[in-house]
């Protein structure tokens, strides 16, 4: 019997104001045990009852604290959106979305996916070396988890 694991990647780009790409990075999370058991009773969940539990929601903060599975919360966050999901083939789930100028600046260093547009469940959490990103900035996140 194979075992079904989750991955998780993100893709960070910022943009200045001037449009032009000024950093771009890549990393893995950790999927915390909140976001498993949380994604199994979605899951589980009749669907075409309207439940709506979607992990759509991303936000970044600033703590550098490693990532636990334990962890139900980003450490320090200083904004959320909620991302535009989508389906890409190979059981890979995507959110992506866009922190525009003037929302969540700072040293950016961890991510979060989640369930609500606050509080929450979070599914995972990851964190990077800093991405500064400065009040004109804008700050697209392409975040993947991989169901394989």
């Amino acid at each position: 019997m194979q075992e079904t694991k989750l991955k998780g990647y993100w893709w960070i780009k910022l943009y200045g104001p001037d449009g032009e790409l000024k950093e771009a990075r890549e990393g893995k999370n950790v999927v915390t045990t909140n976001g498993k058991e949380a994604l199994a009773s979605l899951l589980a969940s009749n669907l075409n009852s309207g439940v709506t539990n979607t992990f759509q929601y991303l936000a970044i903060g600033t703590d550098a604290t490693a990532e636990s599975a334990a962890q139900t919360a980003l450490l320090t966050e200083v904004s959320r959106h909620t991302g535009t999901v989508s389906y890409v083939s190979g059981a890979i789930y995507q959110v992506t979305a866009t922190f525009a100028t003037g929302s969540g600046t700072g040293a950016i260093v961890e991510y979060g996916l989640f369930n609500s547009n606050a509080a929450g469940t979070m599914l995972t959490r990851d964190v990077e070396s800093a991405i500064n990103k400065g009040a004109a900035d804008t700050l697209t996140i392409v975040h993947q988890i991989t169901v394989g």
